[in-house]
This record gives C-alpha cells, structure tokens and sequence, in this order.
C-alpha cells in the first residue's frame, strides 16, 4: 500500500514499527506516551548508547535492513553485558530520507526485536525524523541484579585476562566485502566460478561482520566469578586492552599462543590471499581487528574459569612507559578502530 515512509508518514512509521515489539517483564509502559517506565527493581540502571550512519558504520549494499537492526541493537547491548548486567530494554532513534521503502524499515525493526529477543530485552520507545541519510541511535538499559558494576578500573597485577566470544571474524568479513564477495556466489565469480580452497567455513566472517552474535549470559556471569574489570571488544583486542590497563594503572602482556583463530578465520585469510587481498594475518586480526564484541575481563588467579573463558593475557606491574599493553612481553601499537582518526 505504502512505498515510501514519506508515504506512509511519521505516525504511520511509528504505528507500523513498534506494532512488532513485544514487551518482557522488565516493561510497564512500552511505546505509544511521552516515555517508557521500565522497572528498576536493582535502584541502579545501566545505561549506554551508540550511533550507526550509512557508510560509515553500515552500506545498504553490503547488509539488509535486518541485519543493521541487528547489528545496532547488538553493538549497544554487548556494552550492557561487558558491565555485567541484564539487557533490559532499547530506545531507537532513526533518521532517514522520506524515500526509503518501507520494507527497509520494517526490516530494521525485525531485526531490533529478533536482537532483543535473543538478548533478553525490549524495545520500549525512540523517535524518528527526516534526514539525508539513514542514522539509527541506540540507548540500551540494563539491570545488575544486585552485583557490583564491572568497570574498566579494577585489574591488579596477577590477574587472568580471558576472552569469550568470536575474535578476527568480523575483520575478514569487511575486508572480504571490500573485495566484493559478499557470499559465496560472489567468490565463484571472482575466482573465474572455481571454488576457494578450504571450503565455505569464511562465510562465517560475513555473518559475524553483519550481524554479531555477542555472548550477553558471560557479561553478568563474569560478574558472579568476581572479574575486576571487563570491556566489550569492540575496537580491537589489543586496544580495547589499553583502556583497562590505562584505568587499572597496570600493565597487560598478551600471549599470542593462547590465541588459536577459528577455522572460519583461516579460511577467509586464505580466500582474501587468492583474491589478492592478504592484509592482516588472522592473529593479527585477532589481535587488532574491530567489531568483534567478544568481552574480555580480568579475573583474580584463583578464579575457576568456566570453559567459554578463554585466558589470553596476563595482567602485569606497569612498565617503564606506564600502563599499556604488550604482545609477548614486546610493545603493541593500537591498531584497531578509531573514529576521527
């Protein structure tokens, strides 16, 4: 009936959209007034928020409507998580030209409530507005069920840095759609219809890229085990480590060893060699790539790590040049991702 949410109007949008989010225990009033009420049963709210801007953060060509959605609730939901607390609920926020199809935006809201619903949370309001291109902001709620807050502050010389989630995947997977190859018909194209060698496992990069798959339980689970700082990998292993050295005051050296890339990694590393494109190897993408939103925390050494814990880096004394990070005892230079740089 409606083409275009220029068609359909604001009210219509907002009608159509939030038609498709459901609410959870956590929601008293859900869209539709002036704002949301959301329990609060801790009496402390976590909260973050995060912007995604056509070709900067996202290109329509590259990932459908559903996957920005996930990829917006997701981005901002892991940050919930790397607190140690519950995702609870999403404000939205969407600007965009009167001429996107409205099939585009139902999309997107499929792809907020599939995140939410994966997560645990609710999409409890948001606005929208007209712009040149397509901006969607994020504000993510969260509940610490009683627990301290899991803040970048805390590590102390001894402490068992581990990881849990994907690292390096989402690195080959822009990387590969920068080669063109957004699947596997692509690559059969590129490569004169001859299959890669290794197999279809690098396909996995291209779904983490478009839609990352954050491990939400690890966050609050850290938080029981007693991890003294935690962070979302967003921007890069070795970087995202920085911030908790910095806030820590400490040092932390990386073991190289401790990181064995995924089969789905290699793979994309070996099919962007055959198109001419090595780049970064798939340590280095694990240690520098972005976008991963694995969480990495640092534990006291006695902790008992469960299994989805993988330690990779030790927590040291700071060094001559102050608190930082080492890969093997050697200076590692941030090379993740940086806005305005």
């Amino acid at each position: 009936m409606w083409s275009t949410i220029g068609e359909l109007g604001e009210f219509g949008l907002i009608e159509r959209v939030t038609a498709r989010f459901p609410r959870t225990g956590d929601v008293i009033l859900g869209p539709g007034d002036d704002a949301a009420i959301v329990t609060a049963p801790d009496r402390r709210v976590v909260a973050t928020t995060d912007l995604l801007v056509e070709t900067r953060h996202f290109r329509r060509e590259w990932s459908s409507a559903e996957d920005v959605g996930r990829k917006a609730a997701a981005q901002n939901l892991a940050d919930i998580a790397a607190m140690g607390a519950r995702p609870t609920a999403l404000l939205v926020g969407l600007a965009a030209p009167p001429d996107l199809p409205v099939d585009w935006a139902d999309g997107l809201a499929e792809g907020l409530r599939a995140e939410c619903a994966f997560a645990g949370a609710a999409v409890v309001g948001g606005d929208t507005v007209s712009a040149g291109e397509i901006t969607v902001a994020v504000t993510a709620l969260g509940d610490l069920q009683g627990l301290p807050a899991v803040r970048r502050d805390g590590a102390l010389p001894g402490d068992v840095v581990a990881v849990t989630g994907c690292l390096g995947l989402s690195s080959a997977g822009f990387s590969l759609l920068e080669g063109g190859i957004g699947g596997a018909e692509d690559a059969a194209r590129v490569l004169g219809l001859r299959a890669p060698a290794g197999g279809p496992g690098w396909l996995a990069c291209l779904r983490e890229h478009r839609r990352p798959r954050p491990p939400y339980a690890r966050g609050p689970e850290a938080a029981h085990l007693g991890a003294r700082a935690m962070l979302d990998v967003s921007d890069g292993l070795v970087q995202d480590l920085g911030h908790i050295a910095r806030a820590s005051g400490v040092g932390v050296d990386v073991d190289s060893a401790a990181l064995v890339p995924e089969p789905a990694l290699c793979e994309a590393v070996a099919l962007l060699e055959e198109l001419g494109r090595p780049g970064r190897t798939a340590l280095q993408r694990m240690l520098f790539g972005g976008e991963d939103h694995a969480l990495a925390a640092a534990f006291p050494p006695e902790t008992d790590l469960p299994p989805q814990w993988r330690p990779v880096a030790a927590v040291t004394a700071p060094g001559a040049g102050g608190p930082g990070v080492t890969v093997d005892g050697a200076a590692a230079e941030p090379q993740g991702w940086e806005h305005f740089r």
